[in-house]
């Protein structure tokens, strides 16, 4: 953990560098000293079938989830939502610059006991540092 996802308005697919924000995400997370590098994955979801507002212009939207584990305090996982927050809108101010584009974002942590997780990735990367 944590799981970055962005779902995206498909009007927005050949706007948007979603490699490039994954990119600033992960070098983000990984270096809060709060996430493993090992268990971090950035991934983006096409919304093809989406309608917004009064559906009279070409609105765009990305609202991204960061699910994480549990076990860490509110003002630990306050501090990264808001960090990485601004981020995510510093990326995505050009675009908004141009067009009408809905940004949110939320943390989500996971239950303790209804997390289950399997990972040799971790191992891997202590072992080839």
């Amino acid at each position: 953990m944590p799981h970055f996802i962005a779902e995206y308005s498909a009007n927005l697919e050949d706007s948007v560098d979603f490699q490039d924000l994954f990119e600033q995400v992960n070098n983000f997370l990984g270096g809060t000293g709060v996430f493993p590098l090992g268990g971090i994955r950035s991934r983006a979801i096409r919304m093809d079938k989406f309608r917004m507002a009064d559906a009279k212009h070409d609105y765009a939207f990305v609202h991204m989830t960061l699910k994480v584990g549990s076990g860490r305090d509110l003002e630990t996982r306050q501090k990264v939502a808001t960090e990485l927050f601004a981020i995510i809108e510093k990326f995505f101010q050009p675009l908004k610059d141009q067009r009408l584009l809905a940004i949110s974002f939320e943390m989500v942590e996971l239950d303790p006991v209804l997390n289950f997780k399997s990972n040799n990735i971790h191992q891997f990367l202590k072992a080839n540092q």
